[in-house]
């Protein structure tokens, strides 16, 4: 199969910055795709047809001309949060050829004389600014492509209201471009008004002295989230995580959520993590909302309602924590059921009654069961003694591949 698509990295500079190859290429192509702006740099010679992308945007009118000669314009690395990777998806490597120019990413680097294999690489092109806050640690250095001319003053606002207002931001318009511009502040006393739509931003983290310390590891303080008391303690959470051993990619489903600690953490170890919270109580579906932004994890998805019903229809889980309803009729087995082949299933209970049940389920499919106790030091009077809280039992199996 010879490639009829040619997917071309177009810069700031225009016709003038591109490669033999990309020029050859729209040379001969029958249509041009591209943004207005991308559309605007090609210079007369580009016979042909000029297409630019539909609203809502879609990539549908371009394999309707599969076979012809077609060039696609794209910005810098098209691979890189680009339509390059749209389209990979669904035209075969054969039939596509990439033609990348250096990405914003890698020009800013250059200009900030940071090493690109140091630096975390992210975009809030159509994505929710909260998703920057699992990556705000001290020393990180962040390169962020921004929406439009609105994304640094939104960014700065993000860091002061997350602890980091010291830290420093230089905003890159239109980069390798003439119009080349830098402006740059901290994030609590941010002076620029917006600018240019085309921008990234580079975030060099400083957090202040009284900011909270939120790792990516499990354990967060519970006084990170909002709750009504209903919520997996930290320590037993740390625990529940380490036995649930989230995979980049993989899927689950916290089942009873509550505040939906265990499925915001799944999601904080890696970006990659997916979670459905489920939860019928509208008071908590509201914490869960809050929480999930809060702390840097928008792509929560919350399925209102109870289970075992509201599970119906929804996609296999990888992982499943069932926080709530451990008794309730059918929603360990409507659980255990739905699970992938060797995913795991971690059940926590607190009453007699839901530990029973977990035993009996051990008796049945195997897994073990854990005891966890823990106290904490809190006054009494003059001194200070251990207060136990209520001892969890922990159900840990992993289903069978052949189940």
């Amino acid at each position: 199969m010879s490639p009829w698509l040619t997917v071309v990295g177009i810069g700031e500079d225009g016709y003038a910055g591109l490669g033999k190859n990309a020029r050859r290429a729209l040379l001969g192509a029958h249509r041009v795709f591209g943004s207005p702006r991308q559309l605007a740099l090609l210079p007369p010679c580009i016979s042909a047809e000029q297409q630019p992308w539909p609203s809502p945007f879609s990539v549908e009118p371009v394999l309707a001309l599969q076979g012809d000669p077609v060039c696609v314009l794209a910005s810098g690395d098209p691979m890189l949060y680009g339509v390059g990777a749209s389209l990979a998806r669904q035209v075969d490597s054969n039939a596509m050829t990439v033609l990348p120019s250096p990405s914003s990413f890698s020009l800013a680097a250059a200009r900030l004389g940071w090493p690109l294999q140091e630096v975390t690489t992210l975009s809030v092109v159509a994505r929710p600014l909260a998703a920057v806050i699992p990556h705000l640690a001290s020393g990180v250095r962040l390169l962020v492509l921004s929406n439009d001319a609105h994304s640094p003053g939104a960014l700065a606002s993000q860091l002061t209201r997350q602890g980091f207002g010291p830290s420093r931001l230089t905003v890159l318009e239109h980069l390798g471009g003439s119009t080349e511009r830098r402006l740059e502040g901290r994030a609590e006393a941010w002076p620029h008004p917006p600018g240019a739509d085309l921008n990234l931003v580079a975030i060099d983290c400083l957090a202040s002295p009284d900011a909270p310390r939120l790792s990516r590891l499990a354990g967060l303080p519970d006084h990170a989230y909002r709750h009504d008391g209903q919520i997996t303690k930290r320590d037993v959470r740390a625990v529940t995580l380490a036995r649930l051993a989230p995979q980049p990619g993989e899927l689950l489903w916290d089942v009873g959520a509550g505040s939906g600690s265990i499925g915001i953490e799944w999601m904080r170890t890696h970006p990659a993590c997916r979670a459905l919270a489920i939860e019928a109580d509208d008071g908590r579906q509201a914490l869960i909302e809050h929480n999930r932004d809060a702390l840097g994890v928008p792509g929560l998805q919350l399925v209102r309602g109870r289970a075992p019903q509201a599970l119906e229809g929804l996609e296999a889980p990888d992982a499943v924590f069932i926080g709530g309803g451990v008794t309730r009729e059918g929603v360990l087995e409507a659980c255990w059921q739905r699970l992938k082949p060797g995913g795991r299933l971690v059940a926590n209970a607190v009453t007699l009654q839901s530990e029973l049940t977990l035993a009996h389920w051990r008796e049945r499919h195997g897994g073990e069961l854990t005891r966890i106790h823990i106290a904490q030091a809190q006054p009494l009077g003059e001194f200070d003694t251990w207060r136990q809280a209520l001892p969890i039992t922990l159900l840990d199996l992993v289903k069978p591949v052949d189940a």
